[in-house]
C-alpha cells in the first residue's frame, strides 16, 4: 500500500514541476518579447514607455466602458 502512496506521489510531483516549468518558460518568452517590443519602439520610432503606458490604459479604459456601457 506505501509503494502506490509512494507512486503517485512521485507522479503528482512529476506533473506539477512540469506544469511549473511550462508557465515559467511562457512568462519568460512573454516578458521577453515586451521588453524587445518596448526597446524597439524606444530607439527606431522614439516612443518612451510612459507614453506607451499612457496609451495602453487609454486603450483598457476604452475597453472597459465598451464593456460596462458607460459613458
Amino acid at each position: 500500500m506505501n509503494v502506490i502512496f509512494v507512486l503517485a506521489a512521485i507522479v503528482i510531483a512529476f506533473l506539477v514541476f512540469t506544469w511549473l516549468l511550462r508557465v515559467v518558460k511562457a512568462t519568460l518568452t512573454t516578458a521577453l518579447t515586451i521588453a524587445l517590443l518596448v526597446l524597439v519602439l524606444q530607439f527606431v520610432f522614439g516612443i518612451g514607455p510612459g507614453q506607451l503606458w499612457q496609451q495602453v490604459n487609454q486603450l483598457w479604459q476604452g475597453v472597459w466602458q465598451s464593456v460596462t456601457g458607460g459613458g
